[in-house]
């Protein structure tokens, strides 16, 4: 990459980890959180780091960034994480150069999501994008990829029914509750946390069960004030959180918490009680699920449901996959002509160090030159003669970097090195 201009270090690299081959539980060591991102981003940048996009959602934790080796953004990540070396080494994946960026396609349209054309990630990372634009460790490569993503993104969207249907996380939670719980629209419902998840998963309980017995807690009350308003929902305090659990049939949690927010000493039931633990990592403990009349599924079980609405998303892999192929080959077009970019702005540099001299020694020998209509034409010509370059090199293929040194050496132009 050290060729395209654009980084000091030879390679990119994506270095992660995902549902594919890790559990809940390793998912869970290597999460992060926001305030350990922003850590993890200040970090690299003092190492030197140049570029850098820290992804970390449900069902996956994912650094993308340059580096001498991928050994240092892995150190990065286990270092700001639960998560160790071995861990890592056991579950892990690293992709570089094309790959790396082919990966990130994949994962920006949703055809590497846990559930198929799920595109809840493409806001994640624009979110992540700014956060390293705001950290000072995003260049143009970053920015120029990111918009690339998010353009295929919008295409598959726009052009295939790859996103037909609900199906999402917070879709499969409430098509499992539809499936296994008799007249929920007469359950009991709790809802514990109201992040995006916990929003979307509300808004389709209501919508999907008639159910208005929805009751929301969450440690921050106002928030959940704010969701409970549009749907006219009661809400609870975080306080009253063991009561409402004792009186539920329904019990959705998806706090997002670094540690389990239920726990064993919470549950008092004597009648069935169906826990949906839609958090990574793991917000109900393990030994929540030993108890009678208790059952808990993991967002990895719902994951694993496939209905008509997935099957049919099937079919539209392929049309999906030309539009990556489409804007990607936009990116790597214009990812090529960064080579030849310094070349090109040297060029413009020697030929107005040579319109300087022309316009001085004209105005010193002619009493009348007119030195302001001179200095116009001379920077049209200067920008055709540029441009005529550029294209020529856009054109070149294979030979643009004879051309690159031909101009180097007619024109005598010093490159400054990255």
């Amino acid at each position: 990459m050290k060729a395209y201009h654009i980084s000091k270090h030879n390679s990119f690299y994506t270095i992660g980890l995902s549902y594919k081959k890790a559990d809940a539980h390793i998912r869970g060591k290597f999460s992060l959180d926001e305030s350990s991102i922003d850590n993890l981003l200040k970090q690299a940048k003092a190492q030197d780091i140049d570029g850098l996009l820290v992804t970390s959602t449900c069902n996956r934790t994912e650094l993308h960034g340059f580096a001498q080796h991928p050994f240092q953004l892995i150190k990065l990540l286990c270092d700001n994480t639960q998560g160790t070396l071995e861990d890592f080494q056991e579950v892990a994946y690293v992709y570089k150069n094309n790959d790396a960026i082919s990966h990130l396609f994949r994962v920006g349209t949703g055809l590497d999501s846990q559930i198929l054309g799920d595109f809840e990630i493409i806001s994640q990372l624009r979110h992540s994008f700014n956060r390293s634009k705001k950290h000072d460790i995003a260049n143009p490569f970053m920015e120029r990829l990111t918009n690339s993503v998010i353009q295929a993104s919008k295409r598959i969207k726009n052009e295939t029914d790859l996103s037909s249907g609900a199906t999402s996380v917070a879709f499969a939670s409430v098509q499992y509750i539809l499936q296994n719980v008799e007249n929920i629209s007469n359950k009991s419902v709790l809802l514990f946390g109201t992040g995006k998840i916990g929003r979307n998963t509300c808004e389709n309980l209501i919508k999907h069960t008639q159910n208005s017995q929805i009751t929301l807690i969450n440690r921050t009350k106002t928030k959940a004030e704010k969701i409970a308003g549009k749907f006219n929902l009661v809400v609870k305090d975080y306080g009253d959180l063991q009561t409402e659990i004792r009186n539920t049939d329904v019990l959705v949690v998806a706090t997002g918490a670094h540690s389990p927010t239920i726990s064993k000493e919470l549950i008092y039931t004597k009648k069935p009680l169906l826990i949906l633990d839609l958090s990574i990592p793991k917000n109900v403990a393990d030994d929540v699920s030993d108890l009678d009349n208790v059952t808990v599924i993991h967002l990895d079980h719902l994951s694993q449901m496939t209905d008509e609405t997935l099957e049919r998303r099937k079919q539209f892999i392929p049309q999906a996959e030309r539009i990556i192929e489409d804007i990607k080959r936009e990116f790597i077009q214009w990812l090529e002509t960064r080579k030849f970019a310094p070349v090109i702005k040297a060029l413009k540099k020697k030929l107005n160090t040579m319109k300087e001299e022309e316009l001085d020694y004209q105005s010193r020998k002619l009493t009348d030159f007119n030195t302001e209509q001179a200095d116009v034409i001379s920077d049209r010509i200067i920008q055709k003669i540029t441009k005529q370059f550029a294209n020529h090199l856009k054109d070149a293929n294979g030979d643009a970097e004879d051309s690159l040194e031909l101009i180097q050496k007619v024109f005598q132009l010093e490159i400054k090195s990255q």
